[in-house]
């Protein structure tokens, strides 16, 4: 399903598939990388369940399980599985069934995204740069080594 699009389902190719794999993380699913999926079946891909011993670790598992997804090829709502683990009022427990109403917007996701790409540009950038003055070759004076 895609959030960002009233939740209707979302179609395409799975170019790329890989699932979670740790302590406490189940995934139920019936697809792999290739394989199209069409319109004509729910559109609930896979099923991401977790458990830990307690609330808060069972949110970091699901947090960490979400990152490792890799789904290309297709939208789904791990961004915002990740918004509602993320939110205040999921964390703390204080919520009801209409969460989504009250808390989730298009806009708010979308700009968590935008933000997370900014911040990993400018990390990749910073990586770079420290890379690169490791790397830079010394200046060396020609005429000594020409005198040599």
């Amino acid at each position: 399903e895609d959030p960002e699009n009233d939740f209707l389902p979302n179609i395409g190719k799975l170019e790329q598939y890989e699932l979670p794999e740790a302590e406490g993380v189940r995934v139920d699913d019936g697809y792999e990388s290739g394989m199209e999926i069409p319109i004509y079946y729910d559109p609930m891909n896979s099923k991401l369940i977790v458990y830990a011993g307690n609330r808060k670790a069972a949110i970091r598992r699901m947090l960490s399980a979400i990152e490792h997804y890799k789904i290309d090829g297709l939208t789904t709502t791990l961004p915002f599985g990740r918004f509602v683990m993320l939110h205040e009022a999921f964390i703390s427990g204080n919520f009801d069934t209409h969460f989504v109403e009250t808390y989730y917007s298009k806009e708010t996701v979308r700009q968590t995204k935008e933000e997370e790409a900014t911040m990993a540009a400018l990390l990749a950038l910073k990586l770079q740069k420290k890379h690169s003055e490791k790397l830079q070759v010394p200046k060396v004076n020609t005429s000594e080594w020409q005198n040599r």
